[in-house]
């Protein structure tokens, strides 16, 4: 067992969060709320999950200073601490919380405690995990046995990335490799999707990256599953007694076939070790969700809760997580314009997603709105965004957002830009982007990143 967790033996009556607005510590202050327990936080800037967090009772401060944390949570008796590694180790209360005898633990070590006496689907990967994970909560939570699900994005259907169940068995979690946090969970089944090298900064190298998934692979429970996409780089190490399957779109124990796409949709046949299911329907029919699908519903299959008529129901009627190719505009007819957003913050991910809005809209002109996600990624993929954009029509390139990092000398949305093919290109600050955009006259217009472009979207579609 872990020793973080282990240092926990005590029911909080209060739990304070150190990073707040971040989507995945909102479901577990949504989890401890549900608990009757007092909760509060720090973040650094409001958003409008903020303000959802407050408006269900969750108390934050968006100043860096012990005067902001509430009188009740400066005593360590009965208060646990959760703090996530994007938070600078010199913040104020942090600092205060970590010298003065709390119970301090990161977020996924909070989340291990919570999940590990439930059986818990793990969705781990480079990209995917999101859309995976929240396709299978909501094909479970479709289903006479429910589940509890702590996701990184708001599912639709819900409006929450949290669902509970007092009677599941079931837990699915969305299992991040950022700083080895998915080392904390304990699998009853593991979903792996990709496993292409990202967060560099912590790795640094591709091997020590590739290492952290083996190792998660070991945490399975010996009567677990792991189902890995095929093709990886991983040789897993799974305990003895734990299945091993394979998923992909179109080899592996779990696949699809017959895949029909057509007028807006997208129907497939899915395979699986005894049978087939025929005809599963996309709610949201983009190409990439036929994997994704696949590997949600081979997870779910494994529970023994899956049958035909529920994979078919829950496929067809999921709705997707915010800002997972989400459309804010989708006008009608051969010329209707469409704008849709999208949480694509790798190279694999931004070539994906240019390519399936391609195939929804042959012929169209794309323009694409990129915003970087962090210094040390900006740095470490630049060939490989330009590459990606290098698609599009037009490309309008935002500043770098830097999240948790300081700047990097030399490092700017420039080094992406300079390498782009497109001749259509600029560089501007998110500042400018409703005005660029309003100029230019998009037809088939794709926001990108992981920062916070998406919040200038409702003031472009205003001015329209």
């Amino acid at each position: 067992m872990n020793t973080q967790l282990d240092k926990l033996d005590f029911v909080p009556a209060r739990v304070y969060f150190v990073g707040a607005g971040g989507i995945g510590m909102a479901a577990l202050e949504r989890y401890f709320l549900s608990r009757g327990m007092e909760v509060a936080g720090y973040d650094r800037t409001p958003s409008p999950l903020t303000e959802a967090l407050q408006a269900e009772g969750v108390k934050i401060s968006f100043e860096d200073s012990m005067d902001a944390v509430p009188e009740s949570f400066r005593t360590p008796e009965g208060t646990l601490v959760v703090y996530t590694p994007a938070v600078p180790a010199e913040n104020v209360p942090l600092t205060f919380f970590r010298e003065n005898g709390f119970t301090v633990i990161k977020r996924a070590a909070a989340l291990g405690l919570i999940t590990r006496n439930t059986k818990a689907l793990c969705f781990a990967g480079t990209h995917g995990k999101t859309t995976t994970s929240s396709m299978a909560a909501h094909i479970l939570h479709c289903s006479p046995v429910g589940c509890n699900a702590f996701l990184g994005g708001i599912l639709r259907n819900y409006n929450s990335n949290l669902l509970l169940s007092e009677t599941s068995p079931y837990s699915v979690v969305e299992a991040d490799e950022y700083d080895r946090s998915f080392h904390q969970l304990t699998p009853y089944i593991a979903v792996i999707t990709a496993t292409d090298p990202d967060h560099l900064d912590i790795y640094g190298t591709e091997e020590a990256y590739l290492e952290s998934f083996a190792r998660f692979t070991e945490l399975i429970r010996p009567d677990g599953a792991l189902i890995v996409h095929t093709g990886l780089k991983l040789v897993p190490r799974t305990a003895p007694g734990v299945r091993v399957f394979t998923y992909g779109r179109d080899h592996g124990d779990y696949h699809a076939e017959n895949i029909r796409c057509g007028e807006g949709t997208i129907v497939f046949d899915f395979v699986y070790p005894e049978g087939t299911v025929t005809d599963i329907e996309l709610g949201v029919p983009v190409d990439i969700n036929i994997e994704n699908a696949v590997a949600a519903l081979s997870a779910c299959h494994l529970t023994g809760a899956l049958t035909p008529e529920i994979a078919r129901s829950a496929m067809r009627t999921y709705k997707g997580a915010e800002r997972r190719f989400e459309f804010h505009l989708k006008e009608e007819g051969p010329n209707g314009r469409a704008l849709i957003d999208d949480y694509a913050h790798h190279p694999d991910e931004l070539k994906q997603s240019i390519a399936s809005v391609r195939a929804l809209y042959p012929g169209r002109h794309l323009t694409v709105a990129f915003q970087p996600h962090l210094y040390s990624r900006t740095r470490d993929f630049a060939p490989e965004f330009a590459a990606a954009l290098s698609a599009a029509d037009t490309v309008v390139l935002i500043d770098i957002y830097p999240a948790r990092e300081e700047p990097i000398p030399g490092v700017t949305s420039r080094i992406i830009l300079d390498r782009i093919t497109t001749p259509d290109k600029t560089l501007i600050s998110k500042e400018e982007f409703v005005d660029t955009i309003k100029k230019r006259n998009f037809d088939v217009l794709l926001t990108a990143g992981a920062g916070d472009l998406n919040l200038y979207i409702p003031r472009l579609l205003e001015s329209l």
